[in-house]
């Protein structure tokens, strides 16, 4: 009996050994897969975080570029503004109504005609802009110097504007000078409020890309009631025109109406001719000439 239980007490230790080893197995096991999954995750993390950091050098870059375009050659300032001049007018515009870089007949070449019918004629856009004035405000707004240079930087391209641009005969009797950043713009019309009576006076328009969308988008409804005037006018003068042979169509035809009236009482009087005519035909027939 002792015997017998002893050997119980040997299996069921064995047993119990084998499920713990077969538990310990099962849970390293389960142990591996979790970390393989972890690890995974951590290398797709880590991959778009590369990415993101890729991303973010580009735009820091991208940012640098648009500041030395801002505030480093004319040249690529210059690129910058035309281009973005470009974009607007021919996001708005229909392609028949505007010309880029345009050699006018007075030599000068101009960034934006928007060609416009005489009167008001073609309008002119230009979208230089002196910013190293304005640079030197940014660096020191206190700088009186750099403000009245600022100033009379700006009134000088407005004269030029004005001069080159305006041509009596041949252009509308305004233009309208591009300024591509609205900041600016705004500074413009905030601290230096005589500047935009000057350059009102001298019949130069400052814009910035949101007033130049909107001023472009009223060109466009004014070309659009003009075209439907004109094409108005020639269905008038069509109208006209078919009235007129219509008209001539009516007289005709009254004409015609009156030959079949007159074709019909000839018609009629013949009827009656031959009507007489019949009977005393058929009595002379009928009479006796003693005939043998």
């Amino acid at each position: 009996m002792t015997t017998y239980i002893f050997a119980l007490l040997i299996v069921i230790t064995i047993l119990l050994l084998v499920l713990v080893f077969r538990k310990n197995t099962i849970d390293l096991s389960t142990l591996r897969e979790d970390n393989a999954r972890l690890r995974e995750r951590l290398a797709e993390r880590l991959g778009m975080l590369s990415q993101n950091a890729v991303e973010l050098k580009n735009i820091s870059s991208d940012i640098a570029n648009f500041k030395d375009i801002l505030m480093g050659n004319k040249q690529a300032r210059g690129t910058f503004g035309e281009r973005q001049l470009e974009d607007l007018v021919a996001d708005i515009m229909p392609p028949e109504s505007y010309d880029f870089q345009k050699v006018l007949e007075s030599g000068v070449r101009p960034d934006c005609v928007i060609r416009l019918p005489y009167p008001p004629g073609d309008m002119i856009i230009d979208s230089k802009f002196p910013l190293e004035s304005y640079n030197r405000i940014l660096q020191d707004k206190n700088d009186a110097g750099a403000r009245k240079q600022f100033e009379l930087d700006v009134r000088k391209h407005i004269d030029a504007i004005a001069e080159k641009y305006i041509i009596p005969g041949i252009t509308a009797e305004s233009a309208m000078m591009f300024i591509a950043s609205e900041s600016i713009f705004m500074e413009l019309h905030t601290q230096f409020p005589n500047t935009i009576e000057y350059a009102a006076h001298k019949k130069v328009f400052i814009v910035s890309p949101s007033t130049l969308w909107a001023t472009l988008n009223t060109i466009r409804a004014v070309l659009s009631d003009i075209k439907i005037k004109r094409v108005a006018g020639k269905i008038k003068k069509e109208l006209d025109m078919l009235l007129t042979d219509l008209s001539r169509l009516d007289e005709r035809a009254s004409k015609v109406d009156q030959h079949f009236t007159l074709a019909q009482k000839d018609m009629a009087d013949l009827q009656t001719s031959i009507s007489k005519i019949s009977p005393r035909a058929e009595k002379i027939r009928d009479m006796d000439f003693g005939e043998d």
